[in-house]
Formats: C-alpha cells, sequence, structure tokens
C-alpha cells in the first residue's frame, strides 16, 4: 500500500495529511487544532447545529475519508456527528432521573443550559457515506458477522492513524468522547469509530461502530452497537470506569445494528468484466 504523509513539517496549528491507497480504495486522514471559540470557522460550523453549545474540544477540520475509485465511499467527521445529538431535549433526565438531579445540582455547566439539550453530546452516527445518483451503497441488514479472531491474528500494518473528532469534560463531571482509528493490513482494513460517555456517579454509555472489508469483497460489514449501564450497578473499580476498552466488557448490550454496504451495481459489473478479460488473456 503505497502511504504519504504530508503537513508533518507544518507549523503547530496546520493540519497533518496521511494519504494512502489500497487495492480500489484511496485513504486519507486529516488531523489538525481545536475549532477557536470565536471566528467565521466557529460561526460556519455552528450554524449548520441547532445545539445552544458544542463540546470544549471540537476538531471540526479531523476527517478519516475512503474513496472507491468508482466515486463512492464513506468519511467521518465531527459535524456530521454532532447533527445528530439531542439538541431539543435531555435524555438523561429520563434514563438515570434521581443520579441526573444530584449531579446538576452540583454541575454549573448544566444548570446554566437554558434550552434543553442532550449535554452529554451523545450521538449514534456510524459515518456518512456518499456517492453519486446510482453510485452509492446500498444498505441492508445481514447475518454475516466481523470475524473478530482472524482480526486478532498478527498481520503487517501498511497504514494505521487515531482521529480525534470531538471532546468535552462535562465540567469535570465527567467526559464525552469521539474519535476514530483505522488499520489496514494487505489483506483488509478495519475501522473502529467509539463514542464514549462517563457522567461520574451517574452513567456510562459506549457506542461503536466497526467497518470491515476484505480484498475483493463487493460490500462492507458494519455493526454498530450500543451499551450503558447506571453508575450504581458498575461494580468494578474506579480506575476501570475511565477505560472505555475495560469498562465496555461490564456493560449491557442495549442496541445491535448488523449491517452489510452493497457496492453500486455498476461498480460490480465493472469489476466482474476486468476479470473476465484477465482470464480470457
Amino acid at each position: 500500500m503505497a502511504q504519504t504523509v504530508r503537513g508533518a513539517g507544518q507549523q503547530r496549528r496546520g493540519p497533518v495529511v496521511q494519504q494512502g491507497e489500497f487495492g480500489p480504495w484511496s485513504v486519507s486522514t486529516v488531523r489538525s487544532h481545536i475549532l477557536e471559540s470565536e471566528g467565521p470557522e466557529r460561526d460556519r460550523f455552528e450554524e449548520e447545529l441547532e445545539l445552544p453549545q458544542v463540546p470544549e474540544m471540537v476538531f471540526a477540520g479531523n476527517e478519516l475519508r475512503l474513496k472507491h475509485r468508482g466515486g463512492f465511499g464513506l468519511y467521518f467527521s465531527a459535524l456530521d456527528a454532532l447533527k445528530l445529538v439531542d439538541a431539543h431535549n435531555d435524555p438523561l433526565k429520563v434514563a438515570a432521573s434521581k443520579a441526573w438531579r444530584e449531579a446538576r445540582a452540583e454541575c454549573e455547566h448544566i444548570k446554566n443550559v437554558v434550552k434543553p439539550f442532550d449535554w452529554t453530546f451523545t450521538t449514534d452516527y456510524k459515518g456518512t457515506l456518499f456517492g453519486q445518483p446510482g453510485a452509492q451503497f446500498k444498505v441492508t441488514p445481514t447475518d454475516e458477522r466481523i470475524d473478530i479472531e482472524k482480526l486478532k491474528q498478527r498481520e503487517r500494518i501498511c497504514f494505521y492513524d487515531d482521529v480525534m473528532l470531538f471532546e468535552d469534560e462535562l465540567s469535570d463531571n465527567g467526559s464525552s468522547i469521539l474519535n476514530v482509528k483505522i488499520r489496514v493490513m494487505p489483506s483488509s482494513f478495519f475501522i473502529l469509530l467509539r463514542f464514549f460517555m462517563r457522567v461520574d456517579q451517574v452513567i456510562v454509555r459506549i457506542s461503536d461502530t466497526r467497518i470491515y472489508y476484505e480484498t475483493a469483497w463487493n460490500y462492507l460489514l458494519r455493526e454498530f452497537t450500543s451499551r450503558d449501564e447506571i453508575a450504581e450497578n458498575i461494580k468494578v473499580p474506579p480506575h476501570v470506569l475511565t477505560d472505555a476498552s475495560e469498562i465496555s466488557k461490564h456493560l449491557p448490550v442495549r442496541l445491535e445494528v448488523f449491517e452489510k454496504l452493497h457496492f453500486p451495481d455498476s461498480t460490480v459489473s465493472s469489476a466482474t468484466d476486468s476479470l473476465e478479460q484477465e482470464a480470457a488473456r
């Protein structure tokens, strides 16, 4: 897999861009500065959201993008993730009412919010699909699953990055983090988009989106899993509560969605024609 890196030698505020090629896919990541509290960039960002406020640290320019040579693909961005945050209701008030009231009593950040909204910035974002009409993924339910054991096998890493999309400390009452990682091997690529939210003494929630592709497939597998539990039911040492990988083992699954993202018919036909032409030579 060919890989190039641009921006590493620029000034601190300049974006760092990684780019690579994997079969029919081009892969790119951008890691840039935190969105400033004022200015045209901030205004443009907030104009597209209904939220009365955004996370303390929003990486508006950060992105992971995969584009197929057929013109379709998917990307991950903070803006699209925040568009799915409930801008009109406070779901936590219902989910953990007693603990919520106690937390609200001590949290200036929450008390100062006039308009109700999900101040934990919970989002069920699974990435953004793109493509011209007639050249887009077709999404269907599937019984096929990502082979996690296969992913555990040792294989050379051709491309890797970890891109932060947003983070908020909920006025020192916990944390809310969204980041996306990609790992490209010679035979496949794997993406993990993770939303990790913790309100101290109230609730812990993790929503994971996993996307997997193997060489020569004409589809991607996408799995979305959401887990959460109120704090009083979680019996673990305190340090485990801040470790997303560890605490996820102690949270019950609330929602699972298994999907197959099929390539456009035109792409499948082109690939079949190419294989037939190669075989005829």
